[in-house]
């Protein structure tokens, strides 16, 4: 993580938490649900997707705004989610938010607690309400602080093995992948060649440690969220892990920061430079769609046992918004049955309800194409990310640490004692 943008994240966090303060009681309401006259209410939504997954967001919105007459929806794409969270605290602190966007779901807690969100328990309660307990149980970790729900589920992944089948065939192994982490890291070696191709490449991200912690049966924050416990036998663990693996030359850690870094991990599997990547279930679709090898999919090999963190983003009412039924109506539209279903299909992330899940569209989808199914197959094993107002500084802190001890320039242990350190002054604010 570059220190400038750790920067530029925190100092709008500031500026916000100032601006924000004393709105924490808000209206659950404040302007029309439809048009005036005959020109309907026009609200703004803020996405972070782009490529082919922001393609099928605009035409989600088209299709929507061609849906009814009551509410027209600006979209525009603000960047990745780093750099559109950055953009809505900066818009927030100006007061000129959008009206709805996606927030990644280690965030919600963080914007919440600021008071920049809407409590969506009356609207989903209400007389336009809809089924909460038809999301998919797994997906709804993130969605709630203090006991208020502020968040939709919208495009939801879990971290899945991306597999090179024709490789691990052709080298005498299980095509459908490696089990657990020595057999990842057997695998690994066997598929690589010295500084030219690599069994395994995986970005050095926070979504990915968290699940391998998981896996050892260790925890980032206490149960409260209020200590880091990252300098556990088993947070320090996959650090030694992955830093084995690449001294060995089986993995490769690929350069760049963030999403720069799983760009370059996308294209080195496509081009078969690596044979197995972790990423996003979110990438499906276009991976499969660039490949031109048998592309499998299968879940993060286990250590003590599985487990993996959800991911994604949710779709968030902004507290300032002054067209809040409106924005109701588009968010709804958005996550209801028939659009997660079309979604899903069209990108990789998971169908975000269970009445789709189990739907005889989805069902003979998964049945024809059986890597979409791995990922809502792997929700029995998930859990969500960790849910604390500092969390998205805290986990710059803890990619920070982790990359000075990929990188030789500390211990596992004092890097993440470090870690502990600065993550706990930040929980402590």
């Amino acid at each position: 993580m570059k220190k400038g943008l750790i920067s530029l994240l925190v100092a709008p966090m500031l500026l916000v938490g100032t601006v924000l303060s004393g709105c924490g009681t808000k209206t659950t309401s404040t302007e029309t649900s439809g048009g005036n006259g005959d020109k309907p209410v026009t609200i703004d939504f803020w996405y972070a997707l782009s490529g082919k997954n922001g393609e099928v967001i605009k035409k989600m919105v088209d299709e929507f705004n061609h849906s009814q007459n009551e509410v027209k929806v600006n979209a525009t794409f603000q960047g990745d989610y780093y750099t559109n969270h950055a953009k809505v605290m900066s818009a927030i602190a100006a007061g000129n938010p959008p009206d709805v966007t996606m927030v990644e779901v280690a965030s919600v807690a963080s914007f919440a607690n600021s008071g920049a969100l809407e409590d969506l328990t009356p609207y989903i309660n209400g007389k336009d309400g809809i089924d909460k307990n038809d999301f998919i149980p797994g997906l709804l970790g993130n969605s709630t602080w203090n006991n208020k729900f502020y968040a939709l589920p919208f495009n939801r992944s879990t971290p899945i093995l991306y597999i090179n089948k024709d490789k691990l065939k052709a080298a005498g192994l299980d095509e459908n992948g490696p089990k657990n982490w020595d057999e990842l890291e057997s695998y690994a070696k066997k598929l690589s060649k010295k500084d030219t191709e690599w069994g395994f490449e995986t970005p050095i991200d926070i979504w990915f440690y968290e699940a391998l912690v998981a896996e050892n049966g260790g925890k980032i924050l206490s149960e409260d969220g209020k200590k880091a416990l990252v300098d556990s036998p088993q947070a320090i663990e996959p650090i030694q892990y992955w830093k084995k693996m690449i001294d060995e030359g089986a993995m490769k850690m690929p350069p760049g920061a963030k999403y720069d870094a799983w760009a370059v991990a996308d294209n080195d599997f496509i081009n078969g430079k690596v044979a197995m990547i972790f990423d996003s279930t979110g990438s499906l679709n276009d991976l499969m769609s660039k490949a031109k090898f048998n592309v499998g999919t299968a879940f993060l090999p286990q250590k003590e046992s599985y487990g993996v963190p959800t991911g994604g983003a949710n779709l968030v009412m902004l507290a300032k918004s002054k067209k809040k039924d409106a924005a109701w109506k588009f968010m709804k539209w958005m996550t209801d049955q028939q659009q997660t279903i079309a979604f899903s299909q069209q990108t990789g992330y998971m169908p975000v309800r269970t009445s789709a899940v189990n739907s005889p569209d989805m069902q003979k989808f998964f049945s024809e194409k059986p890597q979409f199914k791995v990922a809502v197959d792997q929700l029995k094993y998930a859990r969500p990310r960790p849910i604390a107002p500092g969390y998205k500084e805290l986990q710059e802190v803890i990619m920070n640490e982790i990359q000075r001890a990929i990188l030789g320039q500390a211990t596992p242990e004092d890097a993440m004692k470090e870690a502990v350190n600065k993550a706990n002054q930040l929980l402590n604010k």
